[in-house]
């Protein structure tokens, strides 16, 4: 692995306090900015990726409409109102 320095301005009293509270942690400022990058780095790659899962399934809902898929808005309440129905039995029998 090559390695590079990462070279950036800090407040004095940050850097203090941050290398105070990694020697704390047995860790060292580098260490632990590494782990924060690293932390960083996988949770953008996470959120790309969710976005794009995101955006394939709202396409396929849309291709899936625009061919004529459709469920008539009467059948959809027809059928959540028959759940909330069994739903409030349901608990009307746990009482």
């Amino acid at each position: 692995m090559n390695e590079a320095t990462f070279t950036f301005r800090v407040d004095d009293a940050l850097k203090a306090e941050f290398s105070q509270a990694a020697k704390a942690m047995d860790r060292t400022g580098a260490q632990l900015l590494r782990d924060f990058m690293r932390d960083f780095v996988r949770q953008q790659q996470e959120a790309a990726e969710h976005d794009a899962w995101f955006r394939r399934q709202v396409q396929e809902g849309l291709d899936s409409a625009n061919a004529g898929h459709l469920v008539p808005g009467e059948e959809v309440e027809a059928r959540f109102a028959a759940r909330r129905a069994e739903t409030r039995r349901s608990l009307d029998d746990a009482k």
